[in-house]
């Protein structure tokens, strides 16, 4: 994928596609703990509390890789803590299909994945179109298209690129925007948007 990273704001540098993944150090402090046995990172529970359209305590999403028809519904939160089992469901969708490789899923990401469902007000599940992207496969990609970033927040499952049914892509991205949540890229010609958890920043 191909970013420009207009109007960054201060902190780790954004790359093309979905901006500079955070180097480790300055990952470990915006998250709040692990969820090791899963991979998971998970944020501070106040980690999204200036943002707008705050999850409920109880917070639940539904997403569907059409290509390897695999899907996930329901809670993944509950009583102030991310639900292992079904966080690793999640990862498992998230994963790099090419190889199988599974991402160190950054919680926040799942979060916004719930808070752009709710924003859009919609019980279709988010369409994966990528998740995680291993080194190799990333580094494939970059052989295709010079433009796909060295260090892309794919690689450290912090992005996704979704598209959902009865959804206009305008409108996705205009949620995607209201969120002020991270990077946020629409790619038109392929029908997808592209959001992280990264600077906050748009292109396309």
């Amino acid at each position: 994928m191909t970013e420009v990273p207009p109007q960054r704001r201060p902190g780790p540098p954004a790359e093309a596609e979905g901006g500079a993944a955070l180097p480790a150090s300055s990952r470990r402090r915006f998250l709040g703990g692990f969820l090791a046995a899963a991979g998971l990172l998970v944020a501070g529970g106040e980690a999204q509390a200036a943002a707008p359209r705050r999850l409920p305590a109880e917070r639940r999403l539904a997403i569907i890789h059409p290509q390897a028809g695999e899907a996930f519904g329901g809670v993944y939160y509950a009583d102030g803590q991310y639900l292992p089992e079904q966080m690793a469901l999640i990862r498992r969708i998230l994963r790099d299909h090419n190889d199988g490789s599974l991402p160190e899923l950054d919680a926040r990401l799942v979060d916004l994945m719930a808070r752009m469902q709710r924003t859009i007000d919609t019980a279709e599940p988010l369409q994966i179109v990528s998740g995680y992207r291993s080194p190799a496969t990333n580094a494939r990609a970059r052989r295709r298209d010079g433009r796909v970033a060295r260090n892309s927040f794919h690689m450290h499952g912090q992005a996704v690129d979704i598209r959902v049914r009865g959804r206009s892509l305008s409108r996705l991205r205009r949620a995607a925007l209201s969120l002020q949540a991270g990077g946020v890229g629409t790619y038109p010609n392929r029908d997808f948007l592209h959001i992280d958890v990264g600077p906050v920043r748009s292109w396309g």
